[in-house]
């Protein structure tokens, strides 16, 4: 099987993002005007996932007022443009500026073999891992997430509940607790007919960072994505995490930057 890195992204651009599928339940796909989107309610997220390589910058600007105008009739809050750095038009980041979308925080594409990677589990002294099954495990989750990220957490609640009750064998959620406490949380997302899961969250409350667990979260999930037969895992990595994941043997990319636009703004 080739791993190097054009192939990857090749491979990821195409089963990903051109052919992508729902991430959850109540939502759809839809491929129009040189685009695929993800439309949802406004508890979901919505936005562009893929646009065509050969968009030109006049077929560029039709694209994003057409994305404007859906969005505007949506009614939602906000809706995203998410970004790769190998999209074209190269200037496509200028456009998205000028239509009234805002940059994000960039992040780092991270895309590993599943085989490659350490399905071996160490913990700290005093932490055991879990996963997610109820409601009130979802509480502990975002409990651990709002102390670790300082976010709130009520859109990403929505959707958890959602795949826990409606699409239960395409979500993993993983709890590492101290006792009774919740210190982290992650999420690891399933993507049926594509050979990719993602892994989302990860984040480690202060007085716990530094000792493992990340790596531990990484590994316990790694594990789940083996048995269930993926071969690939894929990460949207910040800057804290993308130097951990890739000694662990993950391959950057290219680097996604979510352009929002917010119709009320």
């Amino acid at each position: 099987m080739n791993h190097d890195r054009d192939t990857l992204l090749a491979l990821f651009d195409r089963e990903m993002r051109e052919r992508a599928r729902p991430d959850g339940p109540g939502v759809r796909i839809e491929r129009t005007g040189g685009v695929v989107r993800q439309v949802g309610t406004a508890h979901d997220w919505n936005g562009v996932v893929w646009s065509a390589p050969d968009l030109d910058p006049a077929g560029a600007d039709a694209a994003i007022a057409a994305q404007v105008a859906h969005c505007t009739a949506l009614g939602h809050d906000e809706f995203e443009w998410k970004l790769y750095a190998h999209d074209r038009p190269a200037d496509l980041p200028e456009r998205l500026l000028a239509a009234g979308f805002e940059a994000q925080e960039p992040e780092a594409l991270l895309v590993a073999p599943v085989a490659d990677l350490s399905t071996t589990v160490e913990l700290p002294e005093g932490i055991r891992l879990r996963t997610v099954s109820d409601a009130d495990d979802v509480e502990l989750m975002a409990r651990a997430h709002e102390r670790a990220f300082g976010s709130d957490w009520s859109r990403l609640r929505h959707q958890v509940l959602a795949r826990l009750a409606e699409g239960p064998d395409g979500f993993v959620g993983v709890l590492a607790m101290a006792g009774d406490e919740p210190v982290s949380s992650a999420r690891m997302e399933l993507y049926p007919g594509t050979g990719f899961a993602g892994l989302w969250g990860g984040g480690t409350v202060r007085p716990w960072r530094g000792r493992g667990i990340y790596r531990a979260l990484v590994a316990f999930r790694a594990r789940i994505a083996a048995e269930r037969g993926y071969d690939y895992l894929q990460v949207d990595a910040s800057d804290q995490s993308s130097p951990i994941l890739q000694r662990l043997g993950f391959l950057a990319l290219s680097t996604t930057t979510p352009y929002v636009y917010r119709p009320s703004r």
